[in-house]
């Protein structure tokens, strides 16, 4: 074991490396280094590739698992063998040289898609959306699938989970979502997002943002936060966490509300074990899981009255223009405002999860062959009318919108949804345990808030499967139920 361990964080320490390279590809490569990048990248995943199924080059993962299979090996050992050899036999199916050319490719694409983003031109990102999607099949083929080749794609993103199981659930929630939609859609015309704009100098909101995640719990000596186009989170170590965001300069909150969805995942990568680096034990359990920290920190929590109630203040201390003017419940209505809208990231709670279900109903089709690439702008306008009640005017507001597919990420969008799921499920279980969790934040006191968050879910690593966690947190299995029922709450007056 203590062998393995070290194997591990050698391969881990390598896997950081390409973090950081990917994150300064996002952050501050200037644009002619992007196919020297590439080819970068490409060769580091053929390295990490090889190194990692080369833990088994002398037997000794294979006399690790016999010894599993012997309930032999006991307490973490068991999580970080059943893990890796899992990861293991899904990576051996891959050929180096497939690894290396669809790391070069989605490199590449992602270049190609921001370009065919800003001048609006679908047909220019077409021919590298279709190498993928190729490539994309191809990896579900060589992994293996019962019944979808999707299913192969979702599993790497949510263990456990296949696209009946994710099909049921969303549709589930979209027979909740469209016509809870339509009963309060009317109720929201009066709210004017207007009124909460301004001029509002970037560099006086980047250190407005950060006192906020600060406040949260983000450790910022263990982490930083750098403006990007598409807002993400890296951890390339629990001391070293990344995060990002974009500006606008009439609009505060929209650089706020993506730092503190960030921060969200940027707190559970740094609540991940130190001292079982390079192990599954300081991983987290899935992309849904990891979802549902920041949705929980950007909506639950983030959009509530005892958040702001202690923020707010300071947010009219920092830009007395507009917000001096504007009441806290006046504030709270439009940044809780329900109103169908293009983009995803913007997307309020209520409409959010039309927004996923539409690309996971796309994506799937995609990877099973069923729709033609090139009819995905008519495609998208078509679900965005039926789902949303919304036009779409153009390709770079539509279906170029979102950088996943760019970067390879197939099978992610669902976990979006999950992730919704999830946090309102711990959240209601979070504050039975907490109850004065209220009353805590309208104070500024969100430790106990990250203790529990740290205790229940983070310090686990992958020791538990997501399924596993909320029955073990919760005492249920995952279900929609506290979702409705927080959407019904927050939102009974517009009703």
């Amino acid at each position: 074991m203590k062998e393995l361990k070290k194997r591990l964080q050698d391969i881990s320490h390598l896997s950081s490396v390409l973090a950081l390279l990917c994150w300064d590809q996002e952050v501050y490569m200037p644009k002619k280094g992007a196919d020297r990048r590439a080819a970068s990248i490409a060769e580091l995943n053929g390295i990490i590739h090889n190194k990692f199924l080369a833990i088994d080059s002398d037997g000794l993962l294979t006399k690790l698992k016999k010894e599993l299979d012997e309930n032999k090996l006991k307490g973490k050992d068991v999580v970080i063998v059943t893990e890796v050899w899992r990861n293991f036999e899904r990576e051996k199916k891959l050929p180096e040289e497939f690894v290396r050319e669809i790391a070069e490719t989605v490199s590449r694409a992602q270049g190609v898609w921001a370009e065919a983003r800003n001048k609006n031109d679908f047909k220019l990102f077409l021919p590298w959306l279709t190498k993928i999607v190729k490539l994309k099949r191809k990896e579900a083929e060589y992994i293996g699938y019962e019944k979808s080749p999707y299913d192969a794609l979702l599993d790497a993103c949510e263990p456990g989970m296949d696209s009946e199981q994710a099909l049921q659930i969303l549709n589930d929630l979209k027979d909740f979502l469209m016509p809870f939609l339509k009963e309060i859609k009317d109720s929201q015309k009066n709210i004017k997002p207007k009124i909460l704009e301004g001029k509002f100098p970037l560099d006086r909101q980047a250190v407005f943002n950060e006192m906020v995640v600060s406040k949260m719990g983000f450790d910022m000596e263990a982490g930083r936060i750098d403006k990007t186009t598409h807002p993400f989170a890296d951890g390339l170590h629990p001391n070293d966490v990344r995060i990002t965001t974009r500006y606008r300069l009439n609009d505060a909150l929209y650089s706020l509300g993506s730092v503190i969805h960030e921060a969200g995942h940027g707190i559970y990568e740094q609540g991940l074990p130190v001292e079982d680096f390079g192990t599954p034990l300081s991983e987290s359990v899935s992309l849904g899981i990891h979802e549902s920290q920041s949705r929980m920190w950007e909506n639950i929590i983030g959009k509530s009255k005892p958040f702001w109630k202690y923020f707010y203040p300071k947010l009219q201390k920092e830009f007395p223009e507009p917000f001096k003017k504007v009441a806290l419940d006046d504030f709270l209505k439009v940044i809780n405002k329900v109103a169908p809208s293009l983009i995803r990231t913007e997307a309020d709670e209520v409409t959010y999860n039309l927004h996923i279900i539409l690309r996971f109903e796309i994506e799937k089709e995609m990877i099973e062959g069923s729709i033609d690439l090139k009819d995905l702008p008519k495609i998208w306008k078509s679900k965005m009318k039926e789902y949303l009640g919304v036009d779409v005017p153009s390709d770079a507001l539509g279906v170029l919108q979102d950088v996943h597919w760019s970067i390879g990420l197939i099978g992610y969008f669902p976990t979006y949804a999950f992730g919704n799921l999830y946090s309102a499920q711990f959240f209601s279980k979070m504050k039975k345990d907490i109850p004065d969790t209220d009353k805590k934040m309208v104070k500024g006191d969100f430790v106990e808030i990250k203790k529990w968050l740290n205790k229940k879910i983070h310090a686990h690593g992958k020791t538990y499967k997501a399924g596993e966690l909320v029955k073990k947190v919760t005492g249920e299995d995952l279900n929609s139920r506290y979702f409705i029922e927080y959407l019904k709450e927050k939102y009974k007056k517009a009703r």
